[in-house]
């Protein structure tokens, strides 16, 4: 009897030993699970380039003015130009002067504005623009252009003289663009009256 005994008392431990080796193995396991876990929270995240001119080059096209060239030019017509274009680009893109063209009528550092039609004039040709001596500085109606016109092309019309216009362009300057005829009244000198006057040969 006394030699059955030992297996008997060896049975628990086995068991303990065996629980032992699972609880083991179960917190290897965890701490594995933990560790992967641990190193694909840290793992740097690969960057992605976002082109953001993609979307924004519409928004940063430059704005046009259309310009309708005509006269003593190479190829007159309708073109559109960036809207800080001069009557030098104008000239240049409808084909550079004609032979015939009268060069000195024109200013070619003039700054362009939406709608006008710049007129190149040939030698001896004599302008029907009313008001003014420079066929170049009128819209497609005749009127001088108060936000383009220099001093010698304001100087031609009624009332005003190199004065007037030196002030007229002096406002145009501190102030921005003239808006409408009716802003010449902020201009020192300029009445009711002379408004009047002016407000059939002018455009903005």
């Amino acid at each position: 009897m006394t030699s059955a005994e030992p297996p008997a008392r060896a049975a628990p431990a086995s068991r303990l030993g065996l629980g032992a080796a699972v609880v083991v193995v179960i917190v290897a396991l965890a701490v594995t699970v933990g560790i992967g876990i641990l190193r694909g929270a840290t793992a740097p995240v690969e960057s992605v380039t976002v082109d953001a001119t993609a979307s924004t080059t519409d928004a940063e096209s430059t704005s046009l003015v259309y310009i309708h060239v005509s006269g003593a030019v190479g190829n007159p017509g309708l073109y559109a130009l960036g809207d800080e274009a001069r009557v030098v680009d104008a000239i240049a893109v409808a084909g550079g002067f004609a032979a015939d063209a009268d060069r000195s009528a024109v200013n070619l550092a003039r700054p362009l504005s939406d709608g006008e039609q710049l007129h190149v004039p040939a030698v001896g040709e004599t302008t029907t623009a009313a008001g003014s001596g420079d066929a170049v500085t009128q819209g497609g109606d005749g009127r001088v252009n108060l936000n383009t016109a220099d001093v010698a092309e304001l100087d031609t019309l009624p009332r005003i003289g190199a004065a007037m216009a030196e002030r007229i362009i002096d406002w145009r300057t501190q102030n921005g663009r003239f808006t409408s005829v009716e802003d010449l009244l902020a201009v020192p000198g300029i009445g009711d009256k002379m408004l009047e006057s002016l407000r059939d040969l002018v455009t903005v």
